[in-house]
């Protein structure tokens, strides 16, 4: 494993050079375009619909790079950034809930006046030009993208959308979890496997259990994790089955579940934590086509366009689908959602420009590095490569919040903010 230190340390080199010469220079400009811009009374509007881990970074490049007439709008459900990648931990260590959600208001700090504007609504049905809203309102747009992400199971998300109504969820959970001596959670995707870890380590007399439908945790990623990554959970003392599809309900609650030998185990708390259904209803009238029949993801062509068959070339270039709700090649990340935002960004800029010459996204393996909890004080990092290597690094200590102070820093938030 010292080996796969070196080898991915030589890699994030090449990485860091190559896009840090980027960064800088997007800095320079941005700078730059704070002067330039100006606010005008009636801008075109470049409309997001969802400010998650894929909205976010494009909402905030298109603040610093938009020509003088655009601006960008911002259309997000909920109240506060949902930091989804700690609501497993939050599920179960108490009093940190309130880190998970950030305001939304410092997210364009520093970017000229008039560029940016949030909407708190649900989208429901587009046009050509326009986003209906479920309160009935209208927003017309130049340019619209799709970022809306998926919908999971608690804890994977929350049901509400304002803050303190999603804590209650969370605080809730974290009851559930306190009053049950045993626990069933099932799904070994990474929110299964950080949920069961984080119960163990925090309420060690707890009987927990994992259970999954494959012979293999956490699928997507190679087997060499999901071997160390059992080795760690029978460490700790979490029992888990493999092969295993019980019936069970959407909700977490006591229940018994039957298994394919015949027996049957009560638990007092089931969790379960499989499956994401993409959010692309939005698309199901105008264009239906463009919706996958196999997985429900939003179809786009290379430059993340979305892919209308029935649709005449000059109707639809216009829209574009990022992140978790779209059929991309590319992991299924927060990192990836970050780098096709950037594409999305030079796309929207090239075709203001009247340049038809467009980026395709090209997945690069980094944007499928995963950083996996262990318990308490355990974390492994692993990434697949081309070449069909690995990496695999444990790494030990951390903050029993997850580091949150980042998300709040990549939304311009000062910690403690309502």
């Amino acid at each position: 494993m010292a080996n796969d230190k070196l080898r991915l340390f030589r890699k994030i080199i090449v990485v860091f050079l190559k896009y840090g010469i980027t960064y800088l220079c997007q800095r320079v400009g941005a700078l730059a375009h704070r002067w330039t811009y100006k606010e005008v009374s009636n801008p075109k509007n470049v409309v997001i619909l969802g400010g998650s881990f894929a909205g976010i970074p494009l909402a905030k490049r298109l603040t610093e790079t938009l020509p003088t007439g655009y601006r960008v709008v911002l259309i997000e459900k909920n109240s506060h950034f949902n930091y989804l990648f700690n609501f497993p931990r939050y599920s179960v260590l108490q009093d940190h809930e309130h880190k998970a959600f950030v305001p939304y208001t410092g997210l364009a700090r520093g970017a000229p006046r008039g560029i940016f504007k949030i909407v708190q609504g649900l989208a429901t049905d587009i046009g050509d030009e326009e986003v209906e809203l479920k309160s009935g309102g209208r927003i017309r747009f130049e340019y619209l993208v799709i970022a809306t992400g998926t919908t999971q199971n608690a804890p994977a998300q929350v049901l509400s959308t304002e803050k303190e109504d999603s804590c209650a969820e969370l605080r809730d959970m974290q009851g559930k979890i306190r009053s049950a001596n045993s626990i069933a959670i099932v799904g070994g995707g990474a929110v299964g496997v950080q949920l069961a870890g984080d119960i163990k380590t925090f309420y060690g007399d707890k009987r927990v259990v994992l259970v999954h439908s494959r012979d293999q945790l956490l699928p997507n990623f190679g087997k060499r994790l999901h071997s160390y990554v059992i080795d760690k959970l029978e460490h700790l003392g979490v029992a888990v089955m493999l092969g295993e599809r019980p019936q069970l309900s959407r909700a977490a609650g006591p229940m018994s579940l039957a298994f394919k030998d015949g027996g049957s185990q009560a638990f007092d708390l089931v969790i379960p934590c499989t499956g994401q259904t993409p959010n692309s209803s939005v698309l199901s009238s105008f264009g239906p086509d463009a919706i996958s029949m196999k997985n429900g993801r939003i179809l786009v062509k290379p430059t993340l366009q979305v892919q209308f068959h029935d649709k005449p070339s000059s109707k639809g270039y216009h829209i574009f689908a990022l992140g978790d709700v779209a059929e991309t090649g590319g992991p299924k990340m927060g990192r990836a959602g970050l780098m096709q935002a950037e594409i999305v960004r030079a796309n929207i800029a090239s075709l203001i420009q009247g340049n038809s010459k467009l980026k395709s996204y090209d997945p690069d393996p980094l944007e499928g590095a995963l950083k996996l909890s262990l318990g308490k004080s355990d974390c492994v990092m692993y990434m697949d490569d081309k070449e069909g290597d690995n990496f695999l690094i444990p790494v030990k200590g951390g903050k029993e919040d997850l580091q949150v102070a980042q998300a709040w820093k990549m939304l311009n938030a000062s910690m403690g903010a309502s």
